[in-house]
C-alpha cells in the first residue's frame, strides 16, 4: 500500500521542472510559472543585463524516447503544443524533453556525497521550418541529439534571445 498522491506521469513532470530549475538557478537566471498553463508554457526562464531576456519552455518528460537514428530522438507532441510552440511569439518558446532512464528506481539516487538525478534533456525550437500538421493528435518532432539542455546551452539559448535570433 501506498501514500503517494502523485501518479508516475506527476512525478516525471516534477522531475522535468527540477532539472530546468536546477539549470536556471546555476546559470544565474530566475524562474516562473504561469497558472494555470493554457498556452504550452510551463516555464518562464528570466535574465537579467541588456533587453532583459527570457524564454517560455514546454515541458516534457519521458521513459521512452524514440531511437536515436541518424543523430536525431523522436518524441510524439500533442498538436496542441506543437502548434502553441510553431506560432511567432515576443518570448522565444522552446521545447525541452527530459529523457528518464525505464526503470524508476533509477530516476534519482540521494547519499550524503550526492544527489543524482538520471539521464538529461534536450531542446528544439518550433518556431522555424515546422509545417502546420492538420487531422493529428500528435505529431512526431525529431530533436538534434546534439541539443543537450545543459547550462551552457540555457546562456547560448538566452543570448540568442537577447538578439532576437530565436
Amino acid at each position: 500500500m501506498t501514500d503517494a498522491l502523485l501518479t508516475v506521469p506527476d512525478q516525471k513532470e516534477g522531475l522535468s521542472l527540477v532539472y530546468v530549475k536546477a539549470l536556471a538557478t546555476r546559470a544565474g537566471y530566475t524562474t516562473s510559472t504561469s497558472t494555470p498553463d493554457r498556452d504550452s508554457v510551463d516555464l518562464r526562464i528570466q535574465a537579467g543585463g541588456l533587453n532583459r531576456p527570457a524564454l517560455d519552455l514546454q515541458l516534457k518528460a519521458t521513459a521512452g524516447l524514440g531511437e536515436r537514428r541518424e543523430g536525431f530522438l523522436s518524441f510524439r507532441l500533442g498538436i496542441k503544443n506543437y502548434d502553441d510552440l510553431r506560432v511567432a511569439t515576443q518570448t522565444p518558446r522552446v521545447l525541452v524533453v527530459f529523457e528518464l532512464p525505464r526503470d524508476a528506481s533509477h530516476w534519482m539516487t540521494v547519499t550524503p556525497e550526492q544527489l543524482v538525478l538520471r539521464r538529461c534533456a534536450y531542446w528544439l525550437s518550433l518556431q522555424q521550418e515546422h509545417d502546420e500538421v492538420t487531422g493529428q493528435e500528435t505529431v512526431t518532432v525529431r530533436i538534434p541529439e546534439r541539443n543537450l539542455f545543459d547550462v551552457e546551452t540555457l546562456r547560448m539559448l538566452m543570448e540568442r534571445s537577447r538578439r532576437g535570433e530565436i
